[in-house]
Parts: C-alpha cells; sequence; structure tokens
C-alpha cells in the first residue's frame, strides 16, 4: 500500500461522514418551504411563488434549480399551448419532507414564543446601548 491509496486519496463522494451538503439543503429556509409546498403534490412556478410568501422570482428559480441537481424534485415540461412546467417531489424529496416536517411543525407552534423572546432581546439590547450614552450625558 502506497501512501497514494491512503485515506487522503479518497473521493470526496465516497466520505461517509459529509453531511455539510445535506445540511446545506435542510439549513436553507426556501428549499424546506418548497419542499412542504410540494408535498401535496405537483405545482407550476406561479403557485410556488404564491404558496411561498416573501421569495423573490430569481430565489426560487435558484432554489427549484438546486432541488432539481439534488434529486429533491422534478421539472416537467409539459407540451400543451401555452407550455407550461410543473415540479414534484422524487421519492428522495418526500423522504426529506417527512424528516423535516416535524421541523417546520415545531416552528409553527412556537413562532409566537420566538418573536416573544426576540422582542425582549431587542429591548434589553436597545436600554444597554441607551444607558451608557445617558451616563456619559450627564458627565458633560
Amino acid at each position: 500500500m502506497t501512501a497514494a491509496d491512503g485515506p487522503s486519496s479518497t473521493p470526496r463522494r465516497q466520505d461517509p461522514c459529509r453531511t455539510s451538503d445535506v445540511l446545506g439543503i435542510v439549513g436553507d429556509k426556501w428549499s424546506l418551504l418548497v419542499v412542504r409546498n410540494l408535498s401535496q403534490g405537483p405545482r407550476r412556478f406561479t403557485e410556488l411563488k404564491r404558496a411561498t410568501t416573501g421569495i423573490s422570482q430569481r430565489m426560487l428559480t435558484v432554489t427549484l434549480r438546486s432541488l432539481e441537481r439534488d434529486g429533491i424534485l422534478t421539472r416537467t415540461v409539459h407540451n400543451v399551448m401555452p407550455p407550461h412546467v410543473s415540479y414534484a417531489l422524487t421519492p428522495l424529496g418526500l423522504t426529506l419532507r417527512e424528516a423535516t416536517a416535524p421541523l417546520l411543525e415545531w416552528s409553527t407552534r412556537n413562532l409566537d414564543g420566538i418573536e416573544a423572546a426576540r422582542a425582549a432581546y431587542d429591548s434589553r439590547a436597545e436600554s444597554a446601548q441607551q444607558a451608557p450614552s445617558q451616563g456619559q450625558s450627564d458627565r458633560t
């Protein structure tokens, strides 16, 4: 066995510990929302755009291409007049939906608490910023 045969010569694709690519999908809010919106069946671009509040047309396009490249969804061009394109989850995409559904449900259930915590934090941070400046104005 030579040094070239060692672990450093193992291609990246064979590394079982490589999870950053998958976490990149799961950690991307747009990807998860698109996957959720496709869980009920195929959708057209405009339907996905309407259902994914806040996403720009460009970001939706980038997200769909990325998910298609990763094997999470398929893009089907329908030969009708006028032609249209639909997107649907693949079997792999369905497993992603199953795995992330609890996270999205948790998010929905806890949104009010998260917003309250953010408001409390922002209020404390604002008070802390004002306190030193008030102390300085007392000295002048």
